[in-house]
């Protein structure tokens, strides 16, 4: 349904037939670690989340899983294996 309060004519997951049922009844002003991210809006209250109502609740368990202006680093360790221990444990295995 469409959003009639904060942003209005915009696709909204928590407008329903009796208006918002987000809590406080309106989303909320972004938050300092939300400044940019692609998914600002500008609405009738200020800027605030076009994915999710309440910007500090996202963030608040560490990052944002909405966010587009910072990555998460993976780094992958490569293990040395020793070639003998390999091929004596995988030749344990097939003996019955």
């Amino acid at each position: 349904m469409q959003c009639q309060t904060v942003l209005p004519g915009t696709e909204c997951t928590f407008w329903s037939k009796s208006g918002c049922v987000f809590e406080g009844n309106s989303c909320q002003n972004v938050v300092g670690d939300c400044e940019g991210c692609e998914r600002i809006v500008e609405g009738t209250i200020g800027q605030v989340c076009s994915v999710a109502p309440s910007p500090s609740h996202k963030w608040s368990a560490g990052m944002c899983n909405f966010a587009t202006h910072r990555k998460i680093e993976v780094k992958i360790e490569d293990l040395k294996v020793n070639p003998l221990k390999a091929s004596k444990k995988a030749a344990g295995g097939k003996k019955k």
